[in-house]
């Protein structure tokens, strides 16, 4: 297992992580198997997505365009709702296989942090799970 540190500079933002998974991959010897890509925070996802200019802008702006205009509850700061709600959609983690060292991804399909509540620094854990 691998703890990386991702530095996100906006308030919603789509960060590729896809090159940093690699580098875990590669140092840590990876041949078969997969990995499980996950975030522990309650205000940003990690999923797959197609990166060609501006799809990250047009996901953020489906992404916010899900959650409804309400009066939140949420305790500490309501307008703070949304991030988590989109947060919970997406999901915290996602699996990649991994097949001769290297990730399994569509032609234009990258591993992505999505950013709700930025600038942050995000601690994304890479574990490895070997193939049978």
């Amino acid at each position: 297992m691998t703890t990386v540190t991702i530095a996100s500079d906006k308030k919603d933002q789509v960060v590729d992580i896809s090159d940093r998974v690699q580098e875990v991959v590669d140092k840590a010897g990876v041949k078969d198997g997969s990995v499980t890509v996950s975030v522990a925070h309650t205000t940003c996802a990690v999923t797959t997505a197609d990166l060609d200019p501006g799809t990250d802008e047009d996901m953020m702006e489906a992404f916010r365009a899900m959650v409804p205009k309400l009066k939140f509850r949420h305790p500490h700061d309501p307008e703070h709702a949304p991030d988590h709600i989109l947060s919970s959609l997406i999901g915290p983690s996602v699996t990649v296989p991994v097949a001769k060292g290297k990730l399994v991804l569509g032609s234009w399909q990258r591993i992505v942090l999505v950013e709700f509540n930025g600038p942050r620094q995000r601690h994304i854990t890479i574990y490895h799970i070997p193939g049978v």
